[in-house]
């Protein structure tokens, strides 16, 4: 029987009996990627994210950490390789380095990595590391302090910029900084000398098209910077564009200005979407298998776990669940995801 939610974190080694077998969904894409989202909430609040009001859910409702790491187990158990924590904000989960740790000894999980705003990192970033986090990506939007401000809300760009060294230095690399894109804002100069710092630092830039989510999906959809536009803005800086590296399975389209150390990423989920390659699914931090990111399919875990469903009926949910993962958003039809903001779902 799996623990309830109130019990403390287990240890314990996946169950005997079960040997790895891995999920497909029915287009026979291999699901080995889970983002898990430690919480709804975030110490900031980017215009492109949530309303500056945002109310997030009572801690009960959430995973424990207890709940979570059986979950990891559970996809662990389905050939499930790689972890991406996200939030909200995940490095303000009580406790996040030893939840780490936990997660890190899961047998058959080879990649653990973060995404975060970088508030917190600057203490964070060697006790994350020494834990077993590999990497992080960095959301930064633009170096210029008042701007920063302005498109996070409550944001000071110089606590990024310090938590970008400290993870560097800690070896929490490779280094990717994430720039979502929003006309108006961010679409002329942050760009430019966001890309600029790949001249000699080997880091990744990626410029992220924004997406349109629940309550601010108007906002959203009127101000998407295709990927298109930002290569040209771009190249018309710096000439064009060096291919770096093609994989389908990556969501970022990698190149590299001429001769520069790092690379840039543009990732086009809503012009030029790579679902053919989407070997994800997303753990929400209320518990439920989202099964595509722009698309509100989703399964709950945490209402069978806390009723005591056994590890095999778990797996069951979470292989089954899988298998209904769509081909793709729906974004081109005019339907996209309404049931959650983009904190709600971990990116």
């Amino acid at each position: 029987m799996i623990k309830n939610h109130h019990d403390s974190v287990t240890r314990d080694p996946l169950p005997p009996g079960y040997p790895i077998e891995p999920m497909h969904d029915s287009y026979g894409r291999r699901i080995n990627y889970m983002r898990i989202s430690l919480t709804d909430a975030c110490n900031l609040r980017c215009v492109y994210c949530m309303p500056e009001e945002m109310q997030f859910r009572k801690r009960h409702e959430l995973l424990s950490d207890a709940e979570l790491l059986t979950l990891v187990h559970v996809g662990a158990s389905l050939g499930v390789n790689k972890i991406r924590l996200t939030g909200g904000e995940p490095s303000i989960r009580p406790g996040v380095v030893e939840l780490v740790r936990q997660i890190a000894q899961i047998s058959g999980i080879d990649d653990l990595a973060m995404t975060t705003n970088g508030v917190l990192l600057e203490k964070l970033a060697r006790p994350l590391a020494k834990a077993g986090l590999k990497r992080v990506n960095i959301s930064i939007d633009t170096l210029d302090p008042l701007k920063f401000h302005r498109i996070t809300r409550w944001g000071n760009v110089d606590e990024v910029w310090r938590s970008i060294r400290a993870a560097e230095e800690a070896g929490l690399r490779p280094i990717k900084l994430n720039c979502v894109v929003v006309r108006h804002f961010n679409d002329g100069d942050d760009m430019i000398n966001l890309a600029r710092l790949t001249l000699e630092n080997d880091w990744e830039v990626r410029f992220i098209e924004m997406m349109p989510f629940g309550e601010i999906s108007d906002f959203q959809q009127g101000n998407v910077v295709t990927f298109r536009e930002m290569r040209e803005r771009i190249e018309n800086a710096f000439g064009p564009l060096e291919e770096a590296s093609y994989d389908f399975v990556d969501p970022s389209r990698s190149f590299r200005i001429a001769g520069a150390m790092g690379t840039l990423g543009f990732i086009s989920s809503v012009t030029e979407p790579f679902c053919q390659g989407c070997g994800r699914v997303r753990l929400t931090a209320d518990g439920k298998l989202r099964l595509c990111l722009l698309r509100d399919d989703e399964v709950d875990l945490l209402t069978p776990l806390r009723a005591g469903a056994s590890f095999a009926e778990m797996r069951t949910l979470m292989r089954d669940g899988a298998y209904h993962k769509p081909w793709g958003h729906t974004l081109a039809a005019g339907i996209f995801a309404e049931n959650r903001s983009m904190n709600q779902i971990g990116g």
